[in-house]
């Protein structure tokens, strides 16, 4: 296990782009309901489908990125039993 992966890092212009981006479309989003030629009510539904959207977004990945998650940590799990195998392998060792 002499191997350690390197964890990924986002940099700093990427993160900032993201969250400019998601408050952005949240803005705009939020604007057209507001400007939307409609009831009251409708513009009230369309504000809470939107929150709900949102949410489940956020929702789906986290469930996402904790697969992937659970995913390296069976890998790396694997990778350690086989390389305690390979090491207590003697290939000299009579049967």
């Amino acid at each position: 296990m002499s191997d350690t992966p390197v964890k990924q890092q986002t940099t700093a212009a990427y993160h900032g782009q993201a969250v400019a981006s998601f408050a952005i479309a949240l803005a705009a989003t939020a604007i057209g309901i507001f400007q939307l030629d409609a009831d009251t009510w409708v513009r009230a539904f369309l504000g809470i489908a939107v929150l709900y959207l949102v949410t489940s977004a956020f929702t789906l990945a986290k469930v996402v990125r904790d697969r992937q998650e659970v995913g390296q940590i069976v890998s790396r799990v694997d990778q350690a039993r086989l390389e305690k195998l390979l090491a207590e392998h003697d290939p000299f060792e009579k049967l």
